[in-house]
């Protein structure tokens, strides 16, 4: 474990702090602190920072109600830098979106990757933007019934194909039906964080289960 007294601030006594989602591993946004404004945040569990522009302290959400309640404070190798993790109640910018970083400046299109998060995005988009000939926006387009009536089907497709031990054909269906479930989520406005939290809630109440009874 690493001190206070074993950080590095810089000459004007400060220390920047990379704020990330906890959930998401998503970085929210660069701030400063300075030791006072670090004992706060290590006391509340609350970040709180040093304004460089107000020259004062600053604890996110005072004003906004979008509080970030810290998880974990990890210093770098140097010991003049933090990462913070945060689990927070709304965004991280005052321009009112979930991140700071959000203007991209360069995409490698040798390296284009896949995550979930990408996925929701598109579907989201084929719902905010119908597009002609898309079959994600038809399914918008035909309304909760539709898209229900699909997550059955194709729930019922994973059950066949894993009923016959064909693991490649399982997994093309369950594929199908992940898909359509997020169409389900974006519909009724369920995140994937939402998932997130509500597993995570789960595997506490598992652990405290297991604790129990191990002990009896």
């Amino acid at each position: 474990m690493v001190t206070v007294d074993q950080l590095k601030f810089d000459e004007k006594g400060l220390i920047p702090a990379i704020v990330v989602d906890y959930e998401t591993k998503k970085v929210l946004t660069l701030a400063y602190m300075n030791e006072e404004s670090l004992h706060i945040s290590m006391e509340k569990g609350l970040t709180c920072f040093w304004s460089r522009s107000r020259n004062e302290l600053w604890l996110k959400g005072d004003t906004s109600g979008n509080y970030q309640h810290i998880y974990s404070i990890t210093a770098d190798c140097d010991r003049d830098a933090l990462v913070v993790a945060v689990m927070k109640d709304g965004p991280a910018c005052h321009l009112g979106t979930d991140s700071c970083f959000n203007d991209l400046l360069y995409m490698n299109p040798k390296n284009i990757g896949f995550t979930m998060a990408d996925l929701m995005k598109l579907i989201e988009g084929r719902k905010t933007e119908k597009k002609e000939g898309s079959y994600t926006s038809y399914l918008f387009e035909k309304g909760l019934d539709k898209i229900l009536k699909k997550v059955g089907e194709e729930s019922t497709e994973v059950i066949i194909a894993a009923k016959s031990e064909d693991k490649a054909e399982t997994i093309y269906e369950i594929s199908d039906l992940v898909y359509h479930v997020m169409v389900l989520m974006i519909e009724m406005g369920i995140s994937l964080e939402d998932i997130h939290r509500e597993l995570a809630s789960r595997h506490v109440i598992d652990h405290k289960v297991k604790q129990e009874k191990m002990t009896k």
